[in-house]
């Protein structure tokens, strides 16, 4: 229950603000990034949320000019998804500011407790599932 807890408040302290972007619509655009062009559908298997929470996704980030939809050459009944540059600048920037609040985090710690949080980081990210 303490890691649960701790990686939840630790989360809630660096999360990029997102330019305006909840959370959820924030990681859709930062999968549309990093997977683009992608399906509808394969950004809400990804995201792990139903059809409609993508759908409705979709057509904020479109509405805000951060992806554009394009016809799917290979299935015309879809469409696929990329982000503007728009999108991809308030991906980057929040990326950049969540490095910044995880460094200032780290600065806090003592040398011993940043050591400790690094040799832990391993065991935490297998059981997360994270491969490099």
């Amino acid at each position: 229950m303490r890691l649960a807890v701790a990686v939840g408040r630790i989360n809630r302290r660096i999360r990029p603000t997102g330019d305006g972007l909840s959370h959820g619509l924030m990681s859709a655009l930062s999968t549309i990034v990093r997977q683009g062009p992608i399906r509808p559908s394969e950004l809400a298997r990804i995201e792990a949320v139903a059809a409609p929470t993508a759908t409705r996704a979709v057509a904020d980030l479109e509405a805000r000019g951060l992806i554009e939809r394009t016809p799917d050459p290979e299935d015309g009944r879809s469409s696929l998804l990329t982000a503007t540059q728009d999108g991809v600048t308030a991906v980057m920037h929040a990326r950049m500011e969540r490095a910044e609040r995880v460094a200032r985090l780290l600065e806090s710690l003592t040398d011993d407790q940043r050591s400790r949080v690094w040799d832990a980081l391993d065991a935490l990210e297998a059981a997360a599932g994270i491969r490099h």
